[in-house]
């Protein structure tokens, strides 16, 4: 079955997006969902504005945190077709050598939306059909949620779920968040479901308020306290709270050189440093306080598919928000929207929806 569809695509990066019409065809392994929603990303603008450069070639139309609903199969995927759906932002293929060894986020033939195959910023797109996240239509709506504000879950929710999994956060762990919007925002949630007291840090007092009703049992304004002040800060809350003073987990989210430096600043004896944001920018550590504090440094690329249904388990069932973080726009409205994100005149994280 082919769809006729339609989506906006990136010619060069700053170059306003054009809309161009496809036909969407499904292969036997692939499905067609029609888009209810897609987040725009930091990613997406180091695409756009930054000179990252994407693994398929340009024009390429962006978009990674996406839902929907399968309105097209090919032979060996009907049992998708109708399905509400969430995307992962990462499709590993899910049969070589690394991923049936458990590690899909390096999987060398993976799919990434928006970077490896067309993305979507579109009305429809078309993925392989594997790894996608049924989405129960029921709980969505016991919830208050629609489809569209779910697409976050792709990636703005899921990787901070696979850093704090693989950070081992336990209750009774101290988890210290680097740049509370966002990514950073999801990140205190998520932290504070598995167990953890959560210290966030930012620079903006607005989004401190914020996830301080959303999991923060304490937030700390960088740009009021220097690197010493805020581990001080710490070190009291831990003993106050009677948690430890060593094992602190360490989440860099803000995308930018001033927070890795301040995440590299708090490791402590024992510590987990996991580097969520992304940034072209370098900083100079002295990798040896890995060594002296006996501490270790995760990157995180993304999430496994298998981990998406337990990351939206935790917003259908209450313990984590998405809804007040959350902003729709319409898709049409795209060459307006990314400056507004790019320049930080939307606080929120936008999703763009397709017109009906």
């Amino acid at each position: 079955m082919s769809i006729n569809a339609y989506r906006w695509q990136m010619n060069q990066p700053g170059a306003p997006f054009e809309r161009v019409e496809f036909v969407a065809e499904p292969s036997v392994n692939e499905v067609v969902v029609a888009v209810a929603g897609c987040g725009v990303c930091h990613t997406d603008l180091g695409f756009y504005y930054d000179g990252v450069r994407t693994k398929s070639a340009l024009p390429l139309t962006l978009g990674h945190e996406i839902s929907g609903r399968v309105v097209a199969a090919g032979a060996a995927t009907q049992g998708w077709l109708g399905k509400a759906v969430i995307i992962p932002a990462v499709l590993p293929c899910g049969e070589c050598d690394l991923c049936q060894r458990g590690l899909q986020p390096i999987c060398s033939a993976q799919k990434m939306p928006g970077n490896d195959i067309q993305g979507g910023f579109a009305s429809h797109i078309v993925v392989p059909g594997r790894g996608l996240c049924e989405v129960d239509e029921k709980r969505l709506a016991s919830a208050g949620l629609s489809l569209a504000q779910v697409s976050i879950v792709a990636d703005a929710l899921t990787t901070p779920y696979q850093a704090v999994r693989r950070a081992g956060v336990t209750p009774g762990s101290v988890a210290i968040v680097i740049g509370a919007g966002g990514v950073g925002g999801y990140c205190v949630q998520v932290a504070r479901a598995f167990g953890a007291q959560v210290v966030a840090i930012d620079v903006d007092d607005d989004k401190l308020a914020q996830v301080a009703q959303h999991g923060a049992a304490l937030t700390l304004n960088a740009r009021q306290l220097d690197g010493k002040a805020i581990k001080a800060a710490i070190n009291t809350f831990a003993k106050q709270q009677g948690l430890r003073s060593t094992e602190w987990q360490i989440f860099e989210c803000s995308g930018s050189a001033a927070g890795q430096l301040s995440a590299f600043g708090l490791l402590v004896h024992g510590a987990t440093l996991s580097v969520v944001g992304f940034t072209m920018d370098k900083v100079e550590v002295r990798l040896s306080n890995l060594m002296a504090f006996d501490a270790r440094a995760l990157g995180n690329w993304g999430c496994p598919p298998e981990y998406y249904p337990a990351a939206l388990d935790l917003v259908l069932s209450g313990k984590v928000a998405i809804a007040p973080f959350v902003e729709p726009h319409p898709l049409d409205h795209i060459n307006e929207i990314f400056p507004a994100v790019h320049s930080h005149s939307i606080k929120k994280r936008v999703v763009l929806t397709p017109a009906a």
